[in-house]
């Protein structure tokens, strides 16, 4: 990908590497261990905000089970869900975990999408960056890493989503910054790499990907492309 350029002289120097160029090669090795994930699966964006609340703390396996039965309730829509009542969303969305919470959460966000911005994504993601962030967190139920994957995945800007995953393959790696919060670890990979929504969605993507299946909170090290870059092994 353009912007992600490195000489065979780079690798060798291991970890005494700028950090940019140590972010590229894990990217470029997980894309060669994986492939492209095409990321994120939903059928609109307005789904992909509904599915961003629903997947926390719950596997994405049962995200899709309660999606779909929104989709079977047609209340998958702005409107359809304001006027559901919370016991019957919660009902619909209980494969997902916390249903009563998230309920409550996806209830707070429409809410908030037709007062403010008369049910149009286009016009709540006219905003730039910054300002769709600051909007998106003072909603009920939105934290950090749900309005990051809103702003990536559904409103297609660049910003880089930390997770779990990225945490735990990041300390492993040991390329954690000295803070090792939500912010410092976002400025890692946004101050070293292209601000390309892209490839931020890509990478995120490939992490979520090797956190799930090798780098486990017990790891399959023997199964790791990452093996020749991390400190762990």
């Amino acid at each position: 990908m353009a912007g992600l350029e490195y000489s065979e002289s780079d690798v060798s120097e291991g970890h005494d590497r700028p950090l940019r160029q140590q972010l590229t090669e894990v990217y470029r090795l997980l894309l060669a261990r994986y492939g492209p994930q095409q990321w994120w699966p939903a059928d609109a964006p307005f789904e992909v905000i509904v599915g961003a609340i629903l997947t926390q703390s719950a596997a994405w396996g049962n995200v899709e089970k309660a999606i779909s039965n929104l989709k079977q309730a047609g209340a998958l829509t702005p409107v359809s869900l304001r006027k559901l009542p919370l016991d019957e969303l919660a009902g619909l969305i209980y494969p997902s975990g916390y249903y009563n919470a998230k309920a409550l959460k996806i209830k707070s966000f429409v809410e908030r999408l037709g007062d403010a911005h008369q049910d149009s994504l286009e016009r709540l993601f006219s905003l730039d960056v910054p300002s769709l962030r600051r909007e998106l967190l003072t909603i009920h139920g939105i934290g950090p890493e749900t309005a990051d994957s809103i702003i990536l995945y559904a409103a297609q800007k660049p910003v880089f989503v930390i997770d779990a995953y990225t945490r735990r393959i990041l300390s492993r790696l040991g390329l954690s910054p000295p803070r090792n919060d939500y912010s410092a670890l976002q400025e890692l990979f946004m101050e070293n790499l292209p601000t390309e929504e892209k490839l931020f969605n890509e990478y995120h993507a490939l992490l979520v990907r090797h956190g799930k299946g090798v780098c486990k909170k017990v790891p399959l090290c023997d199964q790791c492309c990452l093996r020749s870059v991390c400190l762990h092994r």
